[in-house]
């Protein structure tokens, strides 16, 4: 080729426009993992995970495909997919991008270990989204500007963000974590989906590890797709075959040897085959009788590339979870990629009778680290438990009380909030206060937010509780607004607990058996009661979770009561949301150990205050403890 050649080649070579691609072709040409962001760092390659293909491609420009629903495992790389799509969205097919993790701070957390070395990475990013460090470059942590289009994250718990802006694309990620309701507007992902609803060629791609059968939104939106599963071929045989937890073996006590067994010749696949497998795979549509434009891909952890999660590691996390419903949800949930499916019947509540211990009222036994109450309102009185919390999710109940009194007035309201001067003697020595004390706001609302007001806020918070939220406890919102109807910063916050999630959890935690060696330790989450008596057992089972079925033919879970009165299992849901405030859920060994060294330093230099002699005389007239039925 001569020098003419040359420049006229270069010169209709301005004209000739970008190749179409596909989002995996744009991320195998594109994308480059950065060090910062990626255990394997360098070219993107679509091989290492071909099952994420067929899944990119359904969100390319030209595929007719609307709603790409992915439910999935861990250790699959199903996020490093939807950062490919928006890399391709940015460069390759522009448009308005409204990308929704559970929480705000999740989303900016995203934001700079994911989409900040995503465009950093890549020289075509780089020329369409200006430094941060420049002015006026349009390019905040939660918005990034290119030309054609505009990216913002949020949270789903700012109904503010998912109004932000009109999209064409969203990308909704880990769904099942979202809250119920976001400030009072309902279902965050309905809301986010409206903002794409005026778009004829829009795109959806909502992603999600699963959580409780009949709440779970991903398990619900696979269900209404085409429901396709990846097949791979036996090295042996060539059968393909969906690959499912049953089929994984290994020797008793040797996790080493775990293997997969061919549904079809019986013979042991070993995880060297697992790369040559997952090349030749296929995606198998299940459902006969789907909707064209909403394609569904269900992985499990099974399928995850040869050094990141093995069989063997499945095989570790199954033997660990054996006696410990918490990690046996977990193993279903990140393992397999499956709906949990809880026992909504009640627990008998003869057998928790059974099995009362015989601790002191208003003591706090050995384990017990740190003390929350629940607080059930009724037109007529108060209702409170006080509960203390240990490791691995234990707890003892110290005492329930029912204070009597007209609760518009001070009265009941004086009464309960004494209980949070009270210090309550620890076996082990010292005594501790009430950490926390939450109450509900359903009944008598506003009084409610009055009394609450009158306390810090780190000590005394205003509850409502939600069938429907994914989250023990949700982000509060504010209640108090000025003359201008704006919000007080300061003011009344509500919090919403997930009831429905915290009754499934206690009805798990009280069908869990005592042991029955000497020195064998009590299973994560069992719940210690002193000597109530029936009533409180009773009103502590009185609800069970029954299946609805809706207009569209799907199932949706609902509590509903067995017996009338239930103020224990609110009072119980209330005194575990504020521990999981508390710190429950995320305490570490080490600040484990914390709190109990300083327990121990209050030994001789604080001398516990027990309850007035007032409220004695009235906590040994309760119906838990003689035959006084006034409020029963």
């Amino acid at each position: 080729m001569n020098q003419d050649d040359c420049y006229r080649e270069g010169f209709y070579g301005g004209f000739r426009p970008d190749p179409i691609l596909t989002v995996s072709e744009w991320a195998d040409t594109y994308r480059m993992l950065s060090q910062r962001a990626s255990a394997e760092p360098g070219k993107w390659r679509t091989e290492r995970t071909p099952y994420l293909k067929e899944i990119m491609d359904s969100l390319s420009a030209m595929s007719p495909v609307q709603s790409v629903t992915l439910i999935k495992g861990a250790q699959l790389g199903g996020t490093e997919a939807g950062s490919n799509w928006i890399g391709y969205i940015i460069d390759h097919a522009p448009g308005p991008v409204l990308a929704v993790q559970p929480t705000v701070e999740m989303a900016k957390r995203n934001s700079k270990q994911r989409i900040e070395p995503l465009i950093q990475e890549s020289q075509r990013l780089r020329e369409k989204v200006k430094s941060p460090r420049s002015r006026d470059s349009g390019n905040t942590i939660l918005a990034k500007e290119f030309p054609g289009g505009l990216l913002v994250m949020t949270g789903a718990n700012s109904a503010v963000g998912l109004r932000s802006l009109p999209a064409r694309y969203l990308f909704l990620d880990e769904i099942d974590a979202y809250p119920g309701d976001v400030d009072g507007e309902g279902d965050p992902v309905s809301l986010a989906e409206a903002r794409a609803r005026t778009f004829a060629r829009r795109k959806i791609f909502k992603v999600s590890t699963p959580t409780i059968e009949g709440r779970s939104r991903i398990q619900s939106s696979y269900e209404a797709s085409d429901q396709r599963k990846y097949e791979v071929p036996c090295p042996h045989c060539s059968f393909f075959q969906e690959l499912i937890w049953p089929r994984v073996k290994w020797e008793k006590g040797k996790i080493s040897t775990a293997h997969y067994i061919c549904a079809g010749c019986e013979q042991a696949i070993g995880e060297h085959h697992k790369t040559s497998m997952l090349s030749k795979g296929r995606w198998v549509a299940k459902n006969t009788n789907p909707n064209p434009r909403h394609v569904g891909f269900h992985l499990n952890s099974l399928y995850s590339p040869v050094g990141w999660f093995s069989w063997a590691d499945a095989a570790e996390l199954w033997e660990l979870a054996q006696k410990n419903p918490d990690r046996l949800r977990s193993f279903v949930n990140t393992v397999l990629g499956e709906t949990w499916k809880e026992k909504g019947d009640a627990p008998e509540w003869q057998r928790i009778f059974e099995r009362r211990e015989s601790h002191e009222f208003n003591r706090v036994p050995a384990g017990g680290i740190f003390i929350t109450a629940g607080v059930d309102v009724q037109k007529d009185r108060l209702e409170c438990e006080i509960v203390a919390w240990g490791e691995d999710r234990q707890s003892w109940s110290i005492d329930y009380r029912v204070v009597p009194g007209d609760t518009n007035e001070e009265s009941p309201w004086n009464e309960l909030f004494g209980f949070l001067n009270e210090q309550f003697t620890c076996e082990t020595g010292g005594a501790l206060p009430i950490r926390m004390m939450a109450i509900d706001s359903g009944y008598n609302t506003q009084i409610v937010y009055n009394q609450v007001r009158k306390h810090p806020i780190n000590r005394v918070i205003a509850v409502k509780g939600s069938d429907f939220s994914q989250m023990v406890i949700s982000s509060p919102s504010t209640v108090d607004v000025d003359f201008k109807g704006r919000k007080i910063r300061r003011g009344v916050k509500v919090w919403t607990v997930g009831s429905g999630i915290v009754k499934t959890e206690l009805y798990g935690w009280l069908r869990l058996d005592k042991p029955t060696t000497e020195g064998e330790p009590y299973l994560a989450g069992y719940c210690h009661f002193p000597e109530y008596d029936e009533h409180y057992f009773k009103m502590l089972t009185a609800e069970q979770m029954v299946v609805r079925v809706t207009k569209s033919g799907g199932r949706r879970y609902e509590w509903e009561k067995i017996r009338e009165r239930n103020e224990a299992l609110d009072c119980r849901i209330y005194a575990r949301a504020a521990a999981a405030l508390s710190g429950l859920d995320r305490f570490t060994k080490d600040q484990w150990q914390v709190l109990k060294n300083q327990r121990s330093i209050e030994i001789g230099k604080t001398r516990p205050q027990n309850p007035s002699q007032d409220h004695q005389k009235k906590r040994k007239a309760s119906p838990f403890l003689k035959q006084d039925r006034s409020f029963w």
